[in-house]
């Protein structure tokens, strides 16, 4: 009997699919909830034929064929409709008749994943090994027990500073020289990372300023957010709300028009400038906006056509070395803002990292240095790139903290760490291994998508579609249909407990140690590790 059945190398069946769909006929009433959520439509409503052979003990009579024609659901199996296990299908079944089941027997599917000659891109998580964060121990501990080392009953003071932070004398000489002292603001330690305007859907990026807002302005905590590339909402550059906002700019100047235009009617001036030239899980490619989210609104901001890929652009025609950039990017950007902004780059962890901070040490206008590790990047990023390109965030920020030591400069110019810092759910302990390493702040994305808003993306592959617009939840789509399932007010809500919380740890790792009114900043001494190679790299303690 002929089949229209066509098998070819591309042919993928249940056993190969990542996820496979797990349904139960008897629960299932076909409400059809599930295939109408499904964001990669991975399943659909099907006619099932089931073919009943009735067999007679008789010989003289013949067997009977009869069929079953039923309704079912029927997971799709080509790569552009796979199950990504995201279970929105079972949040919503009112009888919990279908689940995504995980297979770890899918070997082969990754020698499917490059069809059409595309190299797979993924949004969110980083499918790395064990964290070198998560294995630093706090290990000088006060032997005493009284109210001043207390968390929960002393006032601590943990605000950072942002800026060129300089000995009076040298303050005296910039001020004779330039005319002016370089800006400082003084901000809370955990700020969150640049995430663009268009990455993001409309309701998160609504969520984290208000929760932004609402931290400042009634729980007195100076956190700061980052917009990052690609321009801003012009309601925000008017805002007087614009002064807990970092304005993040690319080298090759994508978005910039909205903000320049916007600098004559800013009620405020923004927390600082920051020079983005590199991402931790993109290093050297920069990010890219999938088609798909590049709606009407993105489009007009960024001065593109609507509904075209958008990679970030390359470094502008006038720059033509990463010295003479940030030079020329860090002096335009302090001189437009008549300098009274904070002005910094923030670059991809790399061996070579060391270079741009000597760069900066020898330029009176730079106000810090922003390094984004391998672990970092939420959005569009080759699958290629997230899994073997960059440099650990541990290792970079404490080669350049040490440089800085050299320099007798670690005061002068603050280090900012960013890239996987939580990625296990240890946030404050991640913060504080990174400060004793000597970073003066920290910057985070991943985590804020997965505490504030529920990102249901994981190590193990699991969603991470950031890149297509179809995020299940509403975090990074533009699409209406699935941004208003995300409640701005909730984001804003779980951004101050997230806050509160973290801040709440913090003081819990940092009593013990006798520092309760500054950041213990290059306190490397209070860490240990019971790995002996990192203990050497690090210059912490190996303890076993």
């Amino acid at each position: 009997m002929s089949s229209n059945i066509t098998i070819n190398p591309s042919s993928l069946n249940i056993n190969d699919l990542p996820w496979q769909i797990k349904w139960d006929k008897d629960r299932c009433t076909l409400c059809g909830q599930c295939t109408s959520i499904c964001p990669v439509q991975a399943i659909e409503l099907q006619v099932f034929r089931k073919r009943n052979i009735k067999t007679s003990i008789n010989p003289n009579e013949q067997n009977t064929t009869d069929y079953q024609t039923f309704y079912g659901i029927k997971q799709k199996k080509n790569i552009e409709n796979l199950c990504i296990g995201c279970s929105m299908c079972s949040m919503v079944c009112p009888n919990e008749a279908i689940y995504p089941l995980r297979n770890n027997d899918t070997d082969r599917f990754k020698f499917h994943a490059d069809k059409n000659g595309e190299p797979r891109k993924r949004g969110g998580r980083r499918n790395a090994s064990d964290s070198v964060l998560d294995r630093i121990k706090f290990i000088r501990i006060s032997m005493l027990t009284d109210p001043a080392l207390d968390a929960g009953r002393h006032e601590f003071e943990l605000n950072t500073l942002l800026g060129r932070v300089l000995p009076p004398e040298e303050n005296i000489k910039c001020l004779r020289k330039h005319g002016w002292i370089p800006p400082v603001r003084e901000i809370y330690p955990l700020i969150i990372g640049g995430m663009s305007f268009g990455a993001l859907s409309p309701t998160m990026w609504e969520g984290l300023q208000m929760g932004v807002a609402y931290l400042n302005e009634e729980l007195g905590m100076p956190v700061r957010i980052s917009t990052g590339e690609g321009g801003c909402p012009p309601r925000l550059l008017r805002s007087r709300f614009l002064k807990y906002v970092i304005l993040q700019i690319a080298s090759g100047y994508f978005g910039w028009d909205e903000i320049i235009h916007s600098i004559p009617h800013m009620k405020e001036d923004p927390c600082a400038i920051e020079i983005k030239y590199g991402q931790g899980a993109k290093p050297g490619d920069g990010g890219l906006l999938m088609w798909y989210k590049v709606n009407k609104l993105i489009a007009a901001i960024r001065g593109v056509p609507q509904g075209i890929s958008l990679p970030s652009p390359p470094t502008h025609q006038t720059q033509y070395s990463i010295e003479e950039s940030v030079a020329k990017m860090i002096l335009s950007m302090s001189m437009a803002f008549g300098f009274r902004v904070p002005v910094y780059p923030k670059i991809s962890a790399s061996s070579t990292s060391l270079a741009v901070l000597n760069n900066l040490a020898r330029n009176d206008f730079a106000a810090g240095l922003s390094i984004d590790g391998e672990d970092g990047g939420t959005g569009a990023a080759y699958a290629v790139s997230m899994d073997h390109m960059g440099h650990p965030i541990a290792s970079c920020i404490r080669d350049n903290y040490l440089n800085l030591v050299k320099l007798g400069k670690q005061n002068e110019i603050p280090l900012f760490a960013g890239g996987g810092v939580g990625k296990n759910g240890n946030l404050a302990a991640n913060a504080a291994a990174l400060i004793m390493l000597g970073a003066s702040g920290i910057q985070v994305g991943k985590y804020v998508m997965q505490s504030a808003a529920g990102c249901l993306g994981t190590e193990n592959d699991r969603c991470n579609v950031c890149n297509l617009g179809v995020c299940p939840k509403g975090i990074t789509s533009q699409d209406p249909r699935l941004y208003r399932r995300l409640d701005p007010e909730d984001v804003a809500q779980r951004i101050v407990d997230l806050f509160v919380s973290f801040d709440t740890e913090l003081k819990k790792i940092v009593a013990p140690l006798g520092r309760s009114t500054s950041l213990p900043i290059g306190m490397s001494d209070a860490l240990g590790i019971n790995d002996y190679n990192a203990a050497e790299r690090l210059k912490i303690r190996y303890v076993v």
